[in-house]
């Protein structure tokens, strides 16, 4: 007989009253079934499945034939141990689940077994293990562990888990997550079936590396080969001393091949072959010593490039390849080498320059002495005519900064040309950075005056080869540039070996490359100014309450941080408000233009579709005031160079666009071009990554009429010229920044983000330099290691 504790005062069969309890309850809240779940007079408890972890931790007790048969769920049962006493006598107390407040009592010859809750956690496990639903396993065997963790037989079934898991992962091809749970077993329990677990990983790594030998990831084979060999020392698997014959062979191979190459004076195959062989075994016998000879005799510098050039101006303000092999190939007047306290510092390559402390003149003197050939053969009076001649408005070189700057040209002696100005200008030279050709000295026109030429394009590869005689020895005879279909191919091939500089890197690409001992990671010093600038008639891109929904549209910080950054920090990276460069940190100097007051628009689509609307409304009753017919929305043509990093960003802007309603169709422009043509008319607005290094100057060749914007807005004019007539440090800050306030309000270009651009090079590539502007800005120095 069950009984109610002595505390109640009555006693009765258990079962009764429970009965009488849930009848009250049932009239009170409807909820009979939910409460005789916990307790039945006959049968079992129904198989709940995974709803057994929604449940709370209890006991289940059986109770005799004899006593009225049944079982109940009780809270868990206080044994010692948690086990049932062998022979009990007496009586067991106990509290039903779903009945609160009420405690039973039951003799123990009244009860036939109990199903502890420990015990059906395990039985619920093992039963999914056999069927092989180790998902619904899981669950199952987590309480276990987190709630049970010293239970006797615990490790053994959680390895049984992991091996049979495995076991099932292998059948069906899943060889990565195999040997994942493989290893998660070895670790957890070495001692569990050590033979076979060994065997069984050796197995599964033999199969992944067929795998991915198949599918030509060289890289991801050899980097899963030197772990396994780090991981499991002595060879104690049989697929780490298969794969490195394997390796081997195939190193012994490229070596025989590269020597076959050097000995026919095929150089440039003989190097790659050489620097594979090492790649695929970096111990191979004679691999370092070949790859030193090779480069002793024809030392050659492969570069992965994302943006191959076509046009080669170093002072291109929108193109990232011009600028690089522009300064390859072409010198400058004056040089940009970074960022100073006022302004950029400028080197001048024909000698050096001095200013009055008025800021009206300035001297050009000649150095010809201390600066090498072709640049010693500059004349004076040369110079001074390629100066009047940007002054003159007929002229095919006209600039219209320096005529407005300049008074006048004369010349003081054969080496020293003066100007004197209209008014005191900051920095008068930032307004003569002027390509240098051959022509300048007697030439061709467009003939190189730097150390190498451009010889052959052959599709993806661009070859630069020395153009006189070696500085020494090691000094680069070829410049190969060689373009990445995207930044992982490039990281890849710098880390192989078949390329020796990578000029741009995504910033998680620069933390992986930092970890290896073979590569140095850089960051250019001067930072990248991103943004959407209209280059087509489209007459909703015209208005600029269109233009201001389009950026309330874009969510660049999720673009910047989470597609270009991948969730990594990033020092002076960071969303803009303006067309100029932020600075890297407080009081940059190199941020003299942004005005750190302007917050950047944030991220509201509803106030980017009211936007859109109130365009649509304003547009719609202009027409209608001039009788006219309204035009129609036509798909934004978004284009953008052949690159990854501005292939990302663009498919991110134009899936927020769509989220607006707006129809946007992607145009990728032509390898080299980073610019649409206007009068092909092939896209509306286009992803720019600008230089934006000297705003005094750069700010009208970005916003002028004659700029990348061709703005013909009346306030950033009135901004420029105001600019223009500035005599000081102080006024040039001051209208700069009111600039960018006109820009901020009229958007005639749409601010996405600053970039800080980072390169990495095998540290056997020699004379790089540190805080270069330009990736080539030293290749002159560049020399192979020996």
């Amino acid at each position: 007989m069950i009984k109610f504790s002595p505390r109640m005062d009555v006693y009765s069969s258990w079962f009764l009253r429970c009965f009488a309890t849930l009848w009250v309850a049932m009239h009170l809240s409807g909820e009979l079934q939910a409460q005789t779940q916990n307790y039945a007079q006959t049968g079992n408890p129904p198989d709940l499945g995974l709803g057994l972890l929604q449940e709370e931790p209890h006991d289940i007790v059986f109770f005799t034939q004899a006593a009225g048969g049944g079982w109940a769920k009780v809270f868990p049962l206080s044994f010692p141990g948690r086990t049932p006493p062998s022979n009990p006598t007496g009586t067991l107390r106990f509290e039903v689940i779903g009945i609160e407040g009420k405690e039973f009592v039951s003799k123990w010859s009244e009860i036939d077994r109990f199903d502890l809750w420990e015990i059906r956690l395990e039985r619920e496990t093992q039963e999914r293990i056999a069927a092989g639903d180790f998902v619904g396993a899981y669950p199952f065997l987590s309480v276990l562990i987190r709630d049970y963790p010293t239970r006797p037989g615990l490790r053994e079934l959680r390895c049984d888990y992991l091996y049979q898991d495995a076991v099932g992962r292998a059948n069906r091809g899943e060889f990565e997550s195999t040997l994942a749970m493989l290893e998660e077993l070895r670790r957890y329990a070495p001692e569990y079936k050590q033979t076979t677990v060994l065997q069984a990983i050796s197995r599964i790594t033999d199969q992944l590396m067929k795998q991915l030998m198949d599918e030509k990831e060289l890289d991801l084979a050899q980097q899963l080969l030197a772990r396994l060999t780090k991981d499991y020392p002595g060879n104690t698997l049989d697929s780490i001393a298969k794969w490195e014959t394997e390796f081997l062979g195939m190193a012994q191979e490229k070596r025989d091949q590269a020597i076959a190459a050097r000995d026919a004076e095929d150089y440039r195959a003989a190097r790659l072959l050489a620097r594979e062989s090492v790649y695929l075994k970096p111990d191979i016998e004679g691999g370092q010593e070949l790859i030193r000879q090779i480069d002793t005799i024809y030392p050659l510098v492969n570069v992965g490039v994302l943006q191959s050039a076509t046009d080669l101006d170093p002072t291109r303000l929108d193109n990232w390849g011009a600028r690089r092999a522009g300064r390859l190939i072409y010198r400058t007047l004056f040089e940009i080498q970074g960022a100073g306290p006022e302004g950029g510092e400028y080197d001048f390559i024909f000698g050096v320059i001095e200013t009055s402390p008025d800021r009206m003149h300035f001297d050009m003197l000649l150095k010809p002495n201390d600066v090498v050939p072709p640049l010693d053969k500059i004349q004076a009076f040369y110079l001074a005519d390629v100066m009047a001649n940007r002054a003159k408005p007929k002229s095919g070189v006209y600039s219209a900064p320096w005529a407005s700057a300049v008074e006048s040209i004369g010349l003081e002696g054969p080496q020293q040309v003066t100007f004197k100005l209209r008014r005191p200008h900051v920095l008068p030279i930032c307004l003569l950075q002027i390509p240098v050709d051959g022509s300048w000295f007697g030439g061709e026109p467009k003939s190189p005056t730097g150390d190498y030429r451009r010889e052959s394009v052959e599709d993806d590869l661009v070859r630069y080869v020395l153009s006189g005689e070696p500085k020494v020895a090691t000094q680069p005879r070829e410049i190969v540039e060689i373009r990445s279909a995207s930044a992982s191919d490039g990281v890849s091939a710098l880390l192989q070996g078949r390329i020796d500089v990578l000029d741009q890197l995504f910033p998680a690409d620069a933390v992986r490359l930092s970890k290896s001992k073979e590569i140095k990671v850089a960051n250019y010093p001067l930072p990248t100014v991103h943004m959407l600038v209209p280059c087509s008639e489209h007459p909703f891109l015209a208005e600029r309450t269109f233009r201001r929904a389009l950026l309330y549209g874009i969510n660049r910080n999720d673009i910047l941080t989470g597609e270009l950054l991948e969730g990594l920090e990033s020092e002076g990276c960071r969303v803009l408000s303006g067309p100029f460069p932020a600075g890297l940190e407080l009081n940059d100097p190199l941020g003299y233009a942004y005005d750190q007051s302007i917050e950047p628009r944030p991220y509201e689509p509803p106030l980017a579709q009211l936007l859109i609307a109130m365009n649509e409304n304003q547009m719609k009753s202009e027409a209608e005031r001039k009788k006219e017919t309204m035009p129609s929305m036509t798909p934004i043509r978004l284009a953008y160079p052949p690159d990854n990093l501005s292939r990302v960003a663009c498919e991110g802007i134009r899936t927020q666009w769509e989220l607006l309603g707006l129809k946007v169709e992607l145009v990728e422009l032509e390898v080299g071009q980073t610019f649409p043509d206007r009068e092909k008319n092939i896209a509306d607005i286009v992803y720019v990554s600008a230089a934006v290094w000297e705003p005094v100057i750069d700010a009208g060749r970005l916003l002028g009429p004659e700029g990348l914007a061709r703005c013909e807005d009346q306030l950033v004019g009135l901004g420029l010229r105001r600019l223009e007539e500035a005599k000081n440090w102080r006024e040039v800050r001051d209208r700069l920044l009111d600039l960018h306030s006109i820009v901020h309000h009229e958007l005639p270009v749409l601010p996405l983000w600053q970039m800080v651009d980072s390169y990495a090079y095998r540290r056997d590539l020699i004379g790089m330099g540190s805080d270069i502007v330009s990736l080539y800005q030293n290749a002159d120095n560049w020399r192979l290691g020996q």
